[in-house]
């Protein structure tokens, strides 16, 4: 047995040390030979392959060659000089030559010795020659683990610079394994292997790093992807478990005359199956002793309102209180005029508490909030403070949640005894992949149809050469009495370039649709809240027909009468940003259209965006696009980011394999929820290793 294991710190390896530990610990977070051990490489050359001098061909193709050296010189240049060595096999003579690092170079290089070289070519003088190649002596290649498919890891600028090569990294990883001797425990149940039949985790180790094959390469990867997506599930359906078992919540038991009331005398259309069904999952949620944590996503339009509304009226026909928060000011001032209005001449307190509400009127909030006279508070941040005290939360429903952290989120737990029942809600669709690896212990819930009588939005993508066209189609539907918008990106990075093309284009507009006949707002985020305020009131009462504005308006404004979505410089927006803008219209019964313009320079990931948006205006197809082009860190934003921080699998790759894992997880804990089993052994020793080193996962929602 080996006196080292996977815990032992990486500075006791050979060839690290305690200032490489240092740097390995600073770059890549790599502490101890259990984490160099999971440092899998990001691709693999194929050296299985050796070429004779005469058959190089002049290409940028990294090649191999064994031959040997016969003679060193060095040869003055402009600045310094360079190391030129004559390497000849049995077919033909090139030049090995170095630019840097000449005199230690010239000291090491033996003559007449065979090595391998191996690295890229160039041709000139019709002669081949191969800059600072990697050598090895044959001798020692036949010796090494290292193999035909030499793996590449991956690196940064400092360990560059620190000398700190991927032979380096390769050096240091066949040290570990001759340390370890292979004592890699197994993680997975047998049954498990057998049945997906997968690889140990040894040999999958050992083939990551050391491939002998294309197929042994590939049955490793399999392996390692699974395991890991696999665990990842198991923690999120155990958390799940615990959670119905062990958090109580409020049973709400009746449906009483708020919600029938509601139901029957104010309703405004009939629900669409999708809503009825969301309304089912959620009733059997908090009818039953347990939390609700339950994700309802919708798009744009869809009527996530209607169903939030229902959920929260049977709250009160329990006997509770229930609230809404939602990210912005604008955003929670919509939801609650909305609820007003649907709840009609009803005899329900409803309240708004956002951070321009003033202090009188935020002392009778409190007072009635504490007394149980206030049924239903809709507010922002200012929800969470600690003077806000609620008589008896019943359910708690946060809008667009992945603009909350975490913490702010759980602040909403402790305004009761028992936590209130959660409903999250979300317009951004998130593609099935990663609602199942990140919202995996959630209940999710999709209203996937349109209430009747909506269009669907007309799409197009004009370039700045069709303005005058685009200009004229706006003047077509002022006359038939609708709205417009026109909106510019603002990016913080580029402000100032691109506050100025707002104010160009505001201005073009004006000169195109001169006052008195037309009146125009304009909303930005360096004017004042009251300034912003006014003008999208004056948009709203139709006193104006075009809004120029940059993203301010991106989530959240009902303007049922605004038709027509113009995009400026759309190639600039993320797909969900294109999505979440072009459901600001369409939320009449008129026909909406959105434009979306670009100048003709495009990259190919704008015009994978652009030919999306025109081609559908289902937002999960758009998502699934999205999470293709920019994968999943990105889409989760900076609070959810760190979540996913995968080391071999990638969800928007490997979707099948997540589902496995999945199913599987789900398998495994029904027939042994706390893996007592003597067949689950690996896999509860396993999960305790993982679940002690990272206590990301509570954070997750």
């Amino acid at each position: 047995m080996s006196q080292y294991n996977l815990q032992t710190s990486i500075a006791y390896l050979k060839g690290v040390g305690p200032s490489r530990a240092e740097l390995l610990k600073k770059e890549l977070g790599i502490r101890t030979f259990g984490d160099l051990v999971n440092f899998f490489p990001n691709r693999y050359l194929d050296r299985t392959q050796f070429f004779k001098i005469n058959q190089l061909q002049q290409n940028s193709a990294e090649i191999q060659v064994v031959g040997k050296i016969t003679s060193i010189k060095t040869v003055s240049q402009k600045r310094g000089s360079r190391l030129v060595a004559t390497f000849v096999d049995e077919t033909g003579s090139m030049e090995l030559v170095w630019f840097r690092g000449a005199k230690w170079i010239k000291d090491s290089l033996k003559v007449n010795v065979p090595y391998v070289i191996f690295g890229k070519t160039n041709y000139f003088n019709k002669a081949f020659s191969m800059p600072h190649p990697e050598m090895e002596l044959l001798s020692d290649y036949k010796k090494s683990l290292t193999t035909a498919m030499q793996p590449i890891y991956p690196s940064t600028e400092m360990l560059t610079n620190k000398s700190v090569s991927n032979r380096v990294v390769q050096k240091m990883m066949q040290s570990l394994f001759e340390e370890v001797k292979g004592n890699f425990q197994e993680t997975l149940s047998s049954e498990i292997i057998s049945k997906q039949h997968l690889i140990s985790k040894k040999e999958a180790l050992f083939n990551i790093h050391f491939p002998k094959n294309q197929e042994l390469l590939t049955k490793a990867q399999y392996r390692l992807k699974f395991e890991e997506l696999f665990f990842i599930q198991l923690q999120l359906i155990l958390k799940k478990m615990i959670r119905k078992s062990k958090i109580r919540g409020y049973s709400f038991e009746k449906i009483g005359d708020k919600f029938n009331t509601f139901y029957k005398n104010y309703l405004p259309f009939d629900l669409t199956n999708a809503q009825k069904r969301v309304l089912k999952e959620i009733r059997k949620d908090i009818g039953s002793n347990a939390q609700m944590n339950r994700l309802l996503q919708g798009d744009v339009g869809s009527g996530k309102t209607i169903v939030a509304l229902l959920t929260m009226l049977i709250a009160l026909d329990n006997g509770f209180q229930a609230t809404i928060m939602a990210p912005t000011e604008i955003l929670a001032t919509q939801h609650y005029n909305s609820i007003k209005e649907l709840l009609g001449e009803m005899n329900v307190n409803v309240q708004l508490l956002t951070g321009s509400v003033k202090t009188k009127a935020r002392r009778l909030i409190h007072e009635s909030l504490e007394d149980g006279s206030l049924h239903i508070l809709i507010g922002t941040h200012a929800l969470i403070e600690d003077k806000v005290k609620f008589k008896n939360l019943g359910i708690a429903i946060i809008d667009e949640q992945h603009r909350f952290g975490v913490e702010q989120r759980s602040k909403l737990w402790t305004k009761n005894e028992l936590p209130p029942h959660i409903l999250v809600m979300t317009a951004t669709p998130i593609p099935r992949t990663l609602a199942m690896s990140v919202y995996g212990d959630l209940d999710i819930s999709v209203i996937d149809e349109l209430p009747p009588g909506r269009k669907q939005i007309a799409t197009a993508h004009r370039y700045d050469s069709n303005r005058l066209s685009v200009f004229k189609f706006m003047k077509d539907e002022i006359t038939k009495g609708r709205q417009v918008y026109v909106v510019y990106p603002l990016i913080q990075e580029s402000e100032k370039m691109d506050y100025k093309d707002l104010m160009d284009g505001y201005e073009s507009i004006s000169r195109e649709f001169p006052m008195p006949k037309y009146q125009i707002s304009i909303v930005h985020g360096k004017m004042k809240a009251e300034d912003k305020e006014y003008e999208m009131n004056r948009f709203l009462k139709g006193e104006t027909q075009i809004m120029v504005a940059t993203t301010v308006i991106e989530v959240g404004v009902n303007i049922p009468n605004a038709s027509v979505m113009v995009i400026e410089s759309a190639e600039r927006f993320g797909l969900s940003q294109l999505h979440q803008l072009r459901g600001r219209v369409g939320r009449g019964a008129d026909q909406s259209y959105c434009i979306l313009m670009t100048s003709h320079k495009l990259s190919a990931d704008a015009k994978v965006r652009l030919e999306t948006m025109v081609k559908t205006t289902d937002g999960f197809e758009v998502a699934d696009v999205d999470l293709k082009l920019r994968g999943p860190g990105n889409i989760m934003g900076k609070q959810q980011s760190g979540v996913l921080n995968l080391k071999i699998a990638d969800i928007t790759k490997d979707s099948d394999i997540l589902k496995l894992a999945r199913e599987l997880a789900f398998e495994t804990l029904k027939k042994d929820p706390s893996l007592k089993t003597q067949e689950n052994t690996n896999i509860n020793r396993a999960y305790r290793g993982i679940h002690k080193k990272t206590g990301i996962w509570s954070n997750i929602s």
